[in-house]
């Protein structure tokens, strides 16, 4: 009978100037993992099979307590106004107390892969002190083969130490809590949280880093292609429908979050998704819904029934940002090969809880540029203590926390492939209809993906449209499935001059916030602003 520490890939696991894993549990089988976290105490089996855990203090990311360590192979290239130096001498003294700490703990290996294109392909090996985590990152990532990992020499490490508190007055930290990258010595170390979102978007930075230097576009957005072939990409913040939207029945997905576009088309970085899944609904998301049943999903801060091991998907008792984390394969119409053609189409996702922008409207190249170095969406009252109402919130590129380089690197990027291959651009609001958020409803997702379908079918390339006064987009008249008056958002207010008055909070927003980016684009890009009326 194989034990636990005698399943081990084939790769040499001896001590090394990271961290000793001598005696860590190596590439352990997902089975073997999940009897591991339920021995360890680390969550409990739901109906179905999925594992459900709690990640404590730290429902969510920590982005202020995200540093990358300033040393000369990377300092020009890195945006330090964006993100926060951290000292390379405190970086090595925390290194030398993470791998005392993990002597008395029991670390679990994986070794995995990021980006599913062989010219862009990462080595990646996770040390984690959770089982859970571990497959979480198994989940995530992308798994090599047995003879893959025979010989499997790592690229970039990535330490979770989750239950391990730094000393800020010490080490140099903001609080307990640190996600350190360290481009020089490829390590990324995490501590003080349990999240493990940590993981996947820290790995999801090294690309962010990398790929630029190399000419490829890294992305923060969803990806999936139709019958024709017809490649489309999501950009959107959390909460804006990204996963929800690309996970169409009709369309085969790639990813779900994060992806590279090449000289030769568009590649997922991930083996997985990590969904929302707040109040997820059977009838409208059953792909994604199907996964919080099944063996092999992790469930983070979900409410379940001790006795009965019942999901309450719809209980914000914990945090509204409830995840699974489930391989690709989970997903019907699914390409596993992670890779397609160039896109057709881009949407940009936003969740306007305003109420002001419509359904979908066409962008012209300079438009697109605008919003996506805006990226826009906004928060709701309730999800944030001291949030009492709508707050705009803008984070360019769709993923501002992860983004290493100039917000320019990328939007010229995006420029040059969306002028390549001719791709139409279009501004989906899934955000609020007839009023701002407490007044007016949600968009129904029945009429987005209306939308959407009809613009992937060219059927809105004709259709007579509307110019909006103040954000200069332009608005289809008609679309197969959704009510005329919806398309306009002015037609649904009760009162057209609280909707105008809405427009113009809004509009102000967007020229205050892009005043940081106005002296770096084109005046043709500062020309699609909003237009203020004095």
């Amino acid at each position: 009978m194989q034990t636990l520490d005698q399943q081990t890939s084939g790769a040499n696991f001896g001590s090394g100037d990271i961290i000793d894993l001598s005696t860590a549990a190596h590439n352990l089988s997902i089975p073997v993992l999940f009897e591991e976290a339920v021995a360890n105490h680390e969550g409990i089996v739901a109906q179905g099979g999925p594992l459900v855990v709690q990640t404590g203090k730290y429902t969510g990311r920590s982005p202020q307590d995200k540093f990358i360590v300033k040393e000369p192979s990377s300092e020009n290239h890195v945006d330090w106004k964006a993100n926060k130096p951290f000292d390379s001498a405190k970086f090595d003294a925390l290194q030398e107390r993470v791998s005392e700490y993990f002597k008395t703990k029991k670390a679990y290996v994986q070794d995995l892969f990021i980006a599913a294109h062989p010219e862009y392909r990462l080595s990646i090996r996770v040390i984690s002190e959770y089982a859970w985590q571990n497959i979480f990152a198994s989940n995530m990532l992308i798994r090599p083969t047995e003879e893959e990992r025979k010989n499997f020499q790592p690229e970039f490490t990535v330490i979770d130490a989750a239950n391990f508190k730094a000393v800020p007055e010490r080490d140099g930290t903001r609080t307990e809590t640190f996600i350190l990258l360290n481009f020089a010595k490829k390590l990324v170390m995490i501590g003080g949280t349990e999240y493990g979102g940590e993981i996947k978007k820290s790995v999801f930075t090294l690309l962010n880093y990398l790929l630029p230097l190399k000419g490829v576009m890294s992305m923060h957005c969803s990806c999936n292609y139709g019958s024709e072939g017809d490649v489309a990409l999501f950009f959107g913040l959390s909460g804006t429908g990204k996963t929800s939207l690309s996970a169409d029945p009709e369309r085969v997905l790639i990813g779900d979050d994060e992806h590279g576009w090449g000289a030769d088309g568009v590649f997922n970085f991930e083996g997985g998704c990590y969904a929302k899944v707040i109040k997820l609904s059977e009838k409208a998301e059953p792909e994604i819904y199907n996964t919080t049943r099944r063996f092999g999903t992790i469930l983070e801060n979900v409410v379940i029934d001790p006795k009965t091991r019942k999901l309450d998907l719809d209980s914000e008792a914990l945090t509204e940002n409830t995840r699974a984390a489930y391989p690709l394969e989970f997903i019907p119409n699914m390409d596993l090969k992670g890779r397609t053609g160039h896109p057709k189409n881009i949407f940009f996702l936003t969740a306007d809880a305003f109420g002001v922008l419509p359904p979908i409207s066409r962008l012209t190249e300079e438009q697109a540029m605008y919003q996506f170095l805006s990226g826009f969406t906004a928060k709701l009252a309730g999800t944030e203590r001291g949030v009492t109402e709508p707050q705009a919130t803008f984070s360019t590129c769709f993923g501002a926390p992860f983004m290493v380089h100039h917000p320019s690197v990328y939007a010229e990027l995006l420029g040059q492939k969306i002028r390549e291959h001719g791709v139409k651009c279009w501004l989906v609001n899934t955000g609020w209809s007839g009023g701002a958020y407490g007044t007016g409803k949600r968009m129904s997702i029945q009429h987005t993906r209306a939308t959407i379908r009809a613009a992937l079918n060219g059927e809105l390339d004709n259709v007579p449209t509307v110019t909006d006064p103040v954000f200069g987009l332009q608005i289809p008249q008609e679309c197969p499935g959704v009510p005329a008056n919806v398309l306009n958002p002015r037609n649904t207010w009760s009162d057209p001059a609280a909707y105008d008055a809405k427009a113009q909070e809004l509009a102000k927003m967007f020229n205050n916030n892009f005043k940081k980016y106005a002296d770096g684009v084109s005046e043709a890009i500062r020309q699609a602003a909003p237009v203020v009326k004095e």
